[in-house]
């Protein structure tokens, strides 16, 4: 077929204008572009048309640095039975068990110009250098706990290890990422062990629950125990003061009684008779407030007679 040589200039004319509009693009307001000229990094525009060199010459990559990215780590649930050997994802502890470990990591592309190139070079290898990092992280972590203290604080523990030993060692594969979060999805013990696991765990909760009310009630009682303390050495107290203050006041009434007794013993040789019969009748008068009773012994005996009384007490309650 034979086409006219002015046809074929415009038809040539306009392939090459088609090749040259392969140069523009569109730029987004989440994203940060990367032109590679020949491989070089030549420009990194922002948001907004960017007209360079068409395709070939010019390779433009647009970098969503304001998307926050996802990926999984470790355990697979869904397809672990068809990889031979031991399963990805599943680590051994310091007690020689094995744990299923699922970890879910949040990470961002830098936005300096270095971190835009970095991540440009190497986003093809991103996931798969940052899976090897937070594996390797993870294995050494379980490796120096015991089972029971993986699976009972390792959803915790394991992301704020991973942090610490990212920021540490992710920098020197330049892959200008930022890993924002990271948390456990899945951990548990293989299913051939997992119910003897759940055994052990609910013996566990069980011995931890029975600990924590005996400690509940070992409390209870020693407030308990305080507390009668407290009440006894107050009332001791109390009742000593009591006593103090009788034998004080006892002891002052004796010496007055022994200083009149000096003073009118002198002048009256009878006067510790007369003290005598004083104190029988303040004990008969505190007797028969008592309910008991002084009486003769014979009743026929008169006054002048045998004077011999009995003094009955009062009948107990």
């Amino acid at each position: 077929m034979f086409i006219p040589m002015p046809r074929l200039r415009y038809i040539c004319l306009f392939v090459f204008i088609l090749y040259l509009l392969t140069g523009i693009s569109q730029v987004k307001p989440e994203e940060r572009g990367v032109v590679r000229r020949f491989g070089q990094v030549v420009a990194r525009p922002g948001p907004g048309l960017w007209v360079g060199l068409p395709w070939g010459i010019d390779r433009l990559d647009r970098v969503a640095v304001r998307t926050t990215q996802q990926i999984s780590v470790g355990y697979n649930l869904e397809n672990w039975s068809d990889i031979p050997g031991t399963p990805q994802g599943q680590f051994l502890t310091g007690d020689h068990n094995l744990v299923n470990v699922q970890l879910v990591l949040h990470y961002a592309i830098g936005e300096t110009d270095q971190e835009l190139d970095d991540y440009v070079m190497h986003k093809d290898q991103t996931e798969a250098v940052l899976g090897r990092v937070v594996e390797a992280a993870t294995s050494e972590w379980t490796a120096g706990e015991s089972v029971d203290h993986v699976l009972l604080t390792g959803s915790a523990a394991i992301p704020a290890w991973l942090m610490d030993r990212i920021a540490e060692r992710l920098p020197k594969f330049k892959l200008g990422i930022r890993v924002q979060r990271v948390s456990v999805s899945y951990l548990a013990p293989p299913d051939e062990v997992r119910a003897a696991f759940e055994a052990v765990t609910q013996a566990q909760t069980g011995i931890r629950t029975r600990e924590f009310q005996a400690r509940q009630e070992a409390g209870q009682r020693e407030r308990q125990a305080d507390a009668f303390r407290y009440k006894l050495e107050q009332e001791a107290a109390e009742y000593r003061e009591t006593q103090l203050r009788q034998a004080s006041a006892d002891a002052t009434e004796f010496l007055a009684q022994l200083t009149a007794y000096r003073e009118v013993s002198e002048h009256n040789p009878d006067a510790l008779a007369f003290l005598w019969w004083e104190e029988m009748r303040k004990a008969i008068t505190g007797l028969k407030n008592r309910g008991g009773r002084v009486e003769p012994l014979d009743a026929h005996l008169g006054s002048n007679g045998l004077d011999v009384t009995q003094i009955i007490s009062p009948k107990k309650r």
